[in-house]
């Protein structure tokens, strides 16, 4: 008995693994894994060997277990950017889709009570207008350029009739006449204007509520993380080998936590640049969108100038008829009958209603469009970054709490002490000496890969909508400059002729009715019912003023 006391002395106590044991059944595992006292090591594969509290069962589950946290915390803070680029997508896409259906509906409303009949005989027109509008916005291989010119060719068409009751025209007669809309400028400065302010906002518009979609997008797919073999040993030997050595209460090492994260987040590392690059280019569409590209200011008053453009036709028909005449030879002149049916038919309702603007709707989807891009731009800018920090938030997660320990009593792979080795830098490249994580820096994930040159393509587009350019979403992969309608500014050097609203139009009130008497008395020889046409107009404008 004397001489086996020394070797009863050399063995170490026995720790009581009952809180691991706890802990390990809360995680949903089974009791019978866990030991009740410390046993031998030397069967963990990751963990310090020696006494431990985990059997070889329980280190295999630690180890599924450790990966399971790693992807939801990651996810979590992921999560609220998703969410918030997913929502602020459909408020944005919701209210542009809105703004048109209320354009539309204003339009509609008011040349109906303004026009009657003559409207509903010619409605087709701006419909087609409008469904154009809607199909360009939602991805439609449309050019606004070539459509709103003919829009305007169409119209002069229709309008060249209504003026001209007493002739007949041939389909191929309009056609001449629809050749001249770009010469003679019928609707005055009107189209010019109006297609520059229509192609600028719609393709800022359109881009913007893109970004959004692929930005959520992108989050998305690149927080879905996959951690590799040597990324589980090491979120394993992290998070739970202390467990092991009865230390539950003991958090990491924030710099080895730092990385640890850095290693199995080396990829997402490499997302930060390009993702930096688009969220700024969004910024400065954002800018736009609030100033001369805002499709809200385009939109709500389209009805009125369109109607100004008409008027701009009125006042110079019989010049305008004289030129085409020229041009396009002499129309043949209806006989008596069908003359005077002709004038009846092109009438206007004489029970006009002045249209009142206060009944314009002023919102879309119960907000405006300067309110929407305030909120959104402060998301953006809250969104840079994210991907480079997203190691740090993760290890000063409440779950991790690695940021909250005092330094010489945390968890270093190892024991309960402090940690010497230095942070590496971000992204893969520099994973190269990462003390804790083992990475192939030749093997880069195709799924960040992809998402890198979706954010590198999104941003070129964004810097030609910025420019008033258009771009083509239908092919995702091709990152040129993209052609099709579109005459932008380079950056803040826009024109102010370009900023057309409201006003302009107000401003013409004096110098119509100055030219009232002219327009009179050389409107003399033109038929009945254009006559009726052009007074009937000048008066709808006063009234309207």
């Amino acid at each position: 008995a004397a001489c086996s006391l020394p070797l009863l002395a050399a063995e170490p106590p026995s720790r009581n693994c009952s809180e691991v044991r706890r802990l390990y059944v809360a995680k949903g595992f089974g009791q019978g894994d866990a030991p009740s006292h410390e046993i031998n090591g030397d069967h963990l594969k990751v963990c310090p060997q020696g006494y431990t509290c985990c059997s070889q069962e329980m280190e295999e589950k630690y180890s599924q277990q450790s990966k399971h946290d790693f992807r939801i915390a990651v996810v979590e803070l992921s999560n609220h950017l998703q969410t918030t680029f997913s929502s602020r997508y459909k408020k944005f896409d919701e209210f542009f889709k809105e703004l048109l259906e209320n354009a539309e509906k204003s339009l509609n409303d008011m040349f109906l009570r303004t026009y009657g009949r003559l409207y509903m005989q010619n409605s087709e027109l701006f419909k087609d207008l409008f469904i154009e509008l809607k199909r360009y916005y939602v991805g439609g291989n449309v050019n606004l350029e070539e459509m709103l010119n003919d829009f305007w060719a169409r119209l002069l068409e229709r309008m060249f009739r209504l003026v001209n009751p007493q002739y007949h025209f041939t389909d191929e007669y309009l056609e001449c006449v629809s050749k001249y809309t770009e010469q003679l400028k019928p609707f005055g400065d009107v189209p010019r204007k109006l297609k520059l302010q229509v192609t600028r906002a719609f393709v800022a518009a359109r881009t913007f509520a893109q970004g959004l979609a692929v930005a959520r997008d992108v989050v998305t797919k690149v927080s879905a993380v996959n951690p590799t073999p040597q990324g589980e040993r090491a979120l394993l030997k992290m998070m739970y080998c202390p467990y092991c050595r009865g230390l539950v209460t003991v958090r990491p090492c924030y710099n080895y936590c730092f990385n640890v994260m850095r290693g199995c987040l080396a990829n997402q590392g490499d997302l930060d640049t390009e993702w930096n690059n688009f969220i700024d280019s969004m910024l400065m569409v954002a800018e736009r969108l609030e100033g001369p590209f805002n499709i809200e200011s385009v939109m709500d008053p389209i009805d009125v100038k369109i109607s100004d453009a008409i008027m701009n036709m009125q006042e110079n028909s019989l010049q305008v008829s004289q030129k085409v005449f020229q041009g396009c030879g002499q129309p043949k002149t209806l006989t008596q009958g069908r003359a005077a049916r002709s004038v009846s038919e092109s009438g206007f309702n004489s029970r006009f209603r002045p249209y009142n603007p206060e009944e314009r709707p002023t919102t879309a989807a119960g907000t405006s469009l300067d309110r929407l891009v305030t909120d959104v731009k402060e998301k953006l800018k809250q969104a840079k970054k994210f991907w480079s920090s997203l190691p740090g938030n993760i290890c000063n997660d409440e779950k991790m709490a690695a940021g909250r320990v005092i330094e010489d009593e945390c968890w270093n792979g190892s024991a309960k002490s402090r940690y010497v080795f230095a942070v590496t830098g971000n992204g893969l490249a520099n994973q190269v000496n990462n003390p804790e994580v083992e990475v192939d820096i030749t093997k880069p994930d195709i799924v960040i890969r992809q998402q890198i040159m979706a954010l590198r393509v999104m941003t070129n587009k964004m810097k030609n909508a910025y420019n008033g350019n258009d771009v083509d979403f239908l092919d995702i992969s091709d990152e040129s400059s993209g052609e099709g309608s579109g005459s932008g500014c380079e950056f803040q050097q826009c024109s102010p002729e370009f900023e057309f609203n409201v006003t302009e139009v107000t401003g013409k009130t004096n110098k119509m009715d100055k030219n009232t008497n002219t327009s009179a008395a050389a409107s003399i020889g033109l038929s009945q019912a254009a006559l009726f046409f052009s007074i009937f107009f000048l008066a709808m404008q006063r009234q309207w003023r």
